[in-house]
């Protein structure tokens, strides 16, 4: 083991004059994004979008630091909270036309110190620390000078001509079409991530020199451009995305916050003092399925209502009312089934829901609740509260627990 440490060591002493070359991942967020207003901190799957790609690089322990250019204050503070360091970009490499590589190589220029670094893309929320991780073992141990993603496609291209024109084949004999299982297929660039040397890029290139590549499954393939990707890659990144390192635990104790959650915020008043809250059915019957499923369901309030008093009957499930700490309450009722935090899911719209949500393994809120409770969700509902918010919420525990299930199984030898 020491001899290949040694090989690397001396590898890395003459291509970069260092024993361990300084390595830095690179994600590139500006925020005057077109297609999407600011997407590179839009909430996917309670997440906001840059978030995804920072836990991977810095959960993959393959860099000496992370890093976010951007030329907006929002993403910046977003990207501290990630963990990442700021690298605050020109208005040079800022503009609608600048591209990658300029805005990398002014990376270079103010931080000389790099050897290696991988620019990796904000819109691949798919990307895990294993990826990243073969990737730079490939760049030392390999000798690459440059490195990306690319995924296998079984697709037929046609040359483009002009209407009425005739068209001809590019990569298959029509009087020999292929079965998709008779065909290796093509490995197309996926966008996930580029590597790449220093003195590559200062010579104006990503890819040149000794180049290579890191094929990725299609389910890790997932690339937002436009808004029209947006709800197929929230539904990959729940079921294919990278969630940090903590073991995933299947949720057995769901907690709805009743006030903007389970019913609207809005409360009629009749001419008589009588309050009418509206509620959704559809919510009520989420929260029945994940009752049968064998999770408590239980219910919390700040007020004393006669609907939350009949939500909580037709539901079958506890109730709290009067609560005025609600993480008192929420810590009490764990203990008592002898659970950890990680196994409470718990959703809610107001700031006295944020720390049941901060400490909740599973938590969520409305798309309408308040800053301080949809800053601390990781799934924000695209539901208003009372309005099958709380259903969707349901939806995202189920499928939690399906890939809990499916993680914890003994694994074959």
């Amino acid at each position: 083991m020491d001899g290949d440490c040694d090989t690397i060591a001396d590898l890395c002493m003459q291509r970069f004059g260092k024993k361990k070359p300084h390595r830095a991942c690179l994600v590139l967020a500006r925020g005057g994004s077109k297609g999407i207003p600011l997407k590179n901190i839009k909430p996917l799957a309670g997440t906001p979008l840059v978030g995804w790609v920072l836990r991977a690089a810095i959960d993959s322990e393959v860099f000496d630091s992370v890093w976010v250019s951007t030329d907006h204050d929002e993403i910046a503070a977003v990207s501290r909270e990630f963990g990442a360091q700021v690298h605050r970009r020109s208005p040079e490499v800022s503009r609608d036309a600048s591209t990658s590589l300029e805005t990398i190589q002014e990376f270079i220029r103010e931080h000389p110190e790099v050897d290696i670094f991988g620019n990796v893309q904000a819109t691949a929320p798919c990307v895990h620390p294993f990826h990243l991780r073969k990737a730079m073992k490939a760049m030392t141990e390999d000798g690459f000078d440059s490195l990306f993603a690319v995924v296998r496609r079984h697709a037929f291209r046609w040359k483009e001509v002009k209407e009425g024109e005739v068209t001809e084949p590019l990569n298959l004999n029509p009087a020999k079409r292929p079965r998709r299982q008779d065909w290796d297929g093509e490995l197309i660039e996926n966008g996930s991530f580029y590597f790449s040397t220093k003195d590559l890029v200062q010579k104006g290139l990503l890819q040149g020199g000794r180049v290579g590549y890191l094929e990725m499954a299609a389910e890790y393939s997932v690339d937002i451009d436009i808004d029209i990707d947006w709800p197929i890659a929230e539904q990959r990144v729940l079921r294919f995305g990278y969630f940090g390192k903590e073991k995933r635990q299947a949720p057995c104790l769901m907690v709805v916050s009743a006030e903007g959650a389970l019913t609207e915020a809005q409360v009629h008043l009749s001419p008589t003092g009588e309050e009418f809250r509206s509620f959704n059915v559809h919510d009520i019957n989420g929260m029945r399925q994940l009752a049968s499923r064998g999770v408590e369901v239980r219910i919390i309030s700040e007020d004393e209502s006669e609907v939350h008093r009949q939500l909580a009957a037709k539901i079958g499930c506890k109730l709290e009312e009067g609560c005025m700490d609600k993480l008192a309450v929420v810590d009490s009722w764990r203990k008592d089934l002898g659970l950890d935090w990680l196994q409470v899911a718990y959703i809610g719209s107001d700031a006295s829901d944020s720390e049941c949500i901060k400490k909740a393994g599973v938590n969520g809120c409305p798309m309408d609740a308040q800053h301080p409770a949809k800053n601390y969700s990781r799934f924000v509902s695209k539901r208003r509260g009372g309005q099958g918010a709380i259903r969707e919420f349901c939806q995202h525990v189920e499928i939690t627990i399906e890939k809990a299930n499916n993680e914890n199984k003994p694994r074959p030898e």
